[in-house]
């Protein structure tokens, strides 16, 4: 009888907390728009144009592996830039070593 009554008392507790929870519930807050929400949005409207002309940009382009090989008296150019650029470089290490 008592293990019958606990039950019942305990479906009405739940029943009525239920029912409580229902008729007090708030209505969700309504969406205010935020402003830099569209300019992001603009933004973004923005960048997509960009990478399109990117793409159309790069397309006409010559691949590295269709490429003309550079002169040699260009390359050899190149190497003794590259050259004095290094011993400079190394002097300095050499220098800044001294200092300490």
């Amino acid at each position: 009888m008592q293990g019958r009554l606990a039950l019942l008392l305990g479906g009405a507790v739940i029943a009525g907390a239920t029912a409580y929870r229902a008729l007090t519930r708030r209505p969700p807050a309504p969406v205010i728009p935020e402003p830099h929400v569209e300019a992001l949005k603009a933004r973004l409207a923005e960048s997509k144009a960009v990478v399109e002309e990117r793409e159309e940009f790069e397309s006409g382009e010559t691949p590295i592996d269709r490429a003309e090989p550079v002169p040699t008296e260009l390359g050899d150019r190149r190497a003794s830039v590259h050259e004095r650029g290094r011993a400079a470089a190394e002097q300095m290490r050499r220098g800044s070593n001294s200092s300490e």
